[in-house]
């Protein structure tokens, strides 16, 4: 699951975190029923992106976006409702283009097991059959891989040409003009001719960040491998590259107020705040006085930013009844006051369940019940942060966006920030 854009489910609503999870299922769904199992690989978190934006221009009734899918390991071997249609399809088209490209210039690099021959020609044979497949689907939407990949077979010679000193925005023009085309073509495909101009300039600016964030991330990684980064051939220096990106995405912003959306929440979240928070990631956080002002003010419900939420009830436990001390234990391994503990499997029920579990990834990825104590437990991912998700509890600006979610008034946020 490559990509900047990694949103944490504690910084979504439940609404927002159900349409994010739609999306992402039905372009690897779609991934699969247009190109095969193998191609579920190519899913990755930027190009579902495409899909959240044509379901969010689309005037539509919600059932004709949507279709059930059936259970998933990934899922916890659950079924779920799915993003369906041409938005899930173009994504997946876009998808499987960029990574057919990603994969190509690997073996041209000879990275890692790219370097041996047999490797390199089995991944030659899928980027082709990946290109062909691609350009058939997308074609099936009215969209030309061929701008993506005509882009990319650019990006050799730029990178070649280019001198120290150069502008590495030199070096992200083929990113930025196949991203461009690609945000542009979901208005065609949502019926909104207007947005495509927007949207182009949002796109373009998208891939100008995903490049600079990519390089700048490597950065350390190439220079110790003697791999080829075009902050170090252009010698641009991280506070530049920072400077790009922060505009980039100030940009990006700037271009989605001009874009009419029947549903903007997820666009704003995606668009102008996890963007924001990929620059943080890479570069450290950077805070605006408008958002920490924001978040203090008075009547804004806490004397600091960092002030934590009243404590809830614990599971089992009556809201009127009077608060555990904080000394009482609570947590996974752990019965609160008043409720009966659960009985436990014996060891050859429990090793029996946690294998069934372990081979549905419910252990990984979902909550669950312990397969012997069968006590609720968090899965493995939640529990190590590997969503990435930082201070959670910090009411940023994008907070806006959990709280008003339902109403669509993320159009201008009253929170202090300049999206």
């Amino acid at each position: 699951m490559f990509g900047i854009i990694r949103p944490c489910r504690h910084r979504l609503s439940e609404r927002l975190q159900t349409s994010w999870m739609a999306h992402l299922c039905g372009l690897c769904l779609a991934l699969r029923d247009d190109h095969g199992q193998l191609a579920r690989t190519a899913t990755n978190y930027d190009g579902l992106i495409i899909s959240v934006l044509v379901e969010a221009q689309a005037a539509r009734e919600d059932s004709s976006w949507r279709r059930t899918a059936g259970p998933c390991p990934l899922r916890g071997m659950r079924t779920a409702s799915v993003a369906k249609g041409e938005g899930a399809r173009l994504a997946a088209a876009v998808s499987l283009t960029l990574a057919s490209v990603k994969i190509r210039d690997h073996v041209e690099d000879r990275d890692g097991v790219f370097a041996r021959r047999p490797v390199a020609a089995g991944a030659r044979a899928v980027t082709r059959r990946w290109d062909r497949r691609s350009a058939g689907s997308a074609s099936a939407v009215g969209f030309d891989t061929g701008v993506l990949l005509e882009a990319a077979s650019r990006q050799g010679g730029l990178e070649r040409s280019l001198r120290p000193g150069g502008s590495v925005l030199l070096v992200t023009e083929p990113t930025e003009t196949a991203t461009s085309a690609a945000f542009a073509h979901t208005a065609v495909i949502a019926g909104r001719p207007g947005n495509a101009a927007p949207l182009a300039e949002a796109g373009r600016l998208f891939g100008r960040l995903a490049h600079l964030l990519d390089a700048a991330e490597d950065q350390a990684a190439d220079a110790a491998s003697g791999a080829w980064n075009p902050l170090t051939a252009t010698g641009t220096d991280r506070a530049e590259a920072e400077r790009l990106c922060r505009d980039a995405v100030h940009g990006i912003r700037l271009a989605l107020r001009e874009v009419e959306l029947t549903d903007r929440a997820l666009v704003h979240v995606l668009l102008a705040h996890e963007t924001e928070r990929a620059v943080d990631r890479v570069f450290g956080a950077q805070h605006t006085a408008g958002c920490r002002t924001a978040a203090a003010a008075p009547g804004a419900g806490a004397e600091h930013p960092h002030d934590a939420p009243p404590r809830q009830a614990p599971p089992g436990q009556d809201p009127g009844q009077a608060p555990i001390p904080p000394w009482v234990p609570q947590g996974p391994g752990f019965t609160p006051p008043g409720k009966k503990p659960p009985r436990p499997r014996n060891l050859l029920a429990g090793c029996a369940v946690w294998a069934l579990m372990a081979c549905t990834c419910q252990l990984l990825c979902c909550d669950h019940n312990d397969p012997f104590s069968r006590e609720h437990r968090q899965g493995f991912c939640q529990r190590h942060d590997c969503c990435d998700c930082g201070d959670c509890c910090d009411p940023s600006c994008g907070d806006c966006c959990q709280c008003c979610d339902g109403c669509n008034c993320c159009d201008g946020c009253d929170c202090g920030c300049d999206c």
